[in-house]
């Protein structure tokens, strides 16, 4: 008796460390589940949260075009109307893409001239023809990048977006390159109010004397800049304007037309 009971003993002692670890497995499965349903939900959530950001931003642009061809009884309401939802839809972007996480890029050669010249189609077919002149220099035209073409289209769209909204009919906005010995940025230039000193934001503590800050929708637009290893600061002086800046690393640079 003695025997089989020191032999079911022996037994049960084995049985446990197993049971133990079966549980434990079975615990880390469902945890990975969960894990992946998370993931699948904040990518659908991401998906939506894009969608609605663009189908904001497009009649946005479109009251903005409309605003310079109407009475200027009929306009200022218009225009309003257009500037709260390209509000609304860059809130929306910033609070997609202001996520903690690395980005992930598809990167490849991206010749910066015809991603230029979309990024402004894009806009300016929204508002109409002649409700901003676009002035591209050739030394933007010039350069050949390694990047992510949607993110990089992306976050210019949304530059001269912001431009577009801070600007009248028949203002100018620039797109120029500035050259540095460690980088090269792309320089959005409009010719709007500005803001007084008392809007600068917070949010630009650190980046220059008169910088404004990001709260009204560049936060998106920065987020992909820094998956790139780069950079999105804005400056804006009263009464003259603002330059946007979407600063890249020099070794993204793959070909310089320009400075050959």
């Amino acid at each position: 008796m003695e025997t089989q009971f020191l032999t079911l003993a022996a037994l049960c002692a084995a049985l446990v460390p197993a049971a133990a670890a079966a549980f434990l497995l079975d615990r880390a499965r469902a945890a990975e589940f969960c894990a992946e349903q998370a993931t699948l939900r904040a990518q659908a959530q991401g998906r939506c949260l894009g969608m609605i950001a663009r189908e904001l931003e497009a009649p946005g642009l479109s009251l903005l075009g409309l605003a310079a061809r109407l009475p200027p009884s009929a306009a200022t309401q218009v225009e309003a109307e257009g500037r709260r939802l390209l509000c609304l839809s860059e809130e929306v972007a910033d609070h997609l893409l202001a996520q903690p996480g690395p980005r992930g890029l598809a990167e490849s050669r991206i010749p910066l001239c015809p991603l230029l010249h979309e990024a402004v189609e894009s806009v300016s077919r929204l508002m109409g023809e002649g409700a901003r002149h676009w002035r591209i220099t050739p030394e933007a035209e010039a350069l050949t990048l390694l990047a992510d073409r949607r993110a990089l289209c992306r976050a210019i769209t949304q530059s001269l977006a912001r431009a577009a909204r801070e600007t009248r009919a028949g203002d100018c906005i620039a797109l120029r390159v500035v050259r540095a010995a460690e980088t090269v940025a792309l320089v959005i230039e409009d010719e709007g109010a500005g803001l007084p000193r008392d809007d600068l934001s917070g949010l630009g503590a650190g980046l220059g004397e008169g910088t404004r800050g990001l709260s009204l929708g560049l936060s998106a637009a920065r987020e992909l800049m820094r998956a790139h290893g780069g950079e999105l600061t804005l400056e804006a002086a009263p009464g003259i304007g603002a330059r946007t800046w979407l600063t890249l690393p020099r070794g993204r640079v793959l070909e310089d037309q320009a400075a050959a």
